[in-house]
């Protein structure tokens, strides 16, 4: 079996949205960590899937879902991406 960094890192963030799914829509999860998790790779798995099947997806569309998961948990992971992939020292 040959695969490519990118599907094992999809893998990866499919999976984790399997595993995650009764963590999202209600604020009765306990666990502000997990509810943040679940929707952070609910916003990312259609990407997911589209590298595990060989195909691409738009970068700029799925850092704005990561936007929108942003102002509905008031989390900060469309900034923390643009912070990770500065070039910048």
């Amino acid at each position: 079996m040959t695969v490519s960094q990118d599907q094992v890192l999809a893998f990866a963030v499919y999976e984790i949205r399997q595993l995650l799914a009764h963590h999202l829509g209600s604020g009765d999860t306990p666990d502000p960590a997990a509810r943040a998790a679940a929707h952070l790779a609910y916003a990312l798995h259609n990407q997911a899937d589209a590298v595990l099947h060989g195909g691409k997806f738009d970068p700029q569309q799925a850092a704005e879902a990561l936007g929108a998961v942003d102002r509905m948990l008031a989390t900060n992971f469309q900034a923390r991406l643009s912070e990770a992939t500065s070039h910048e020292a």
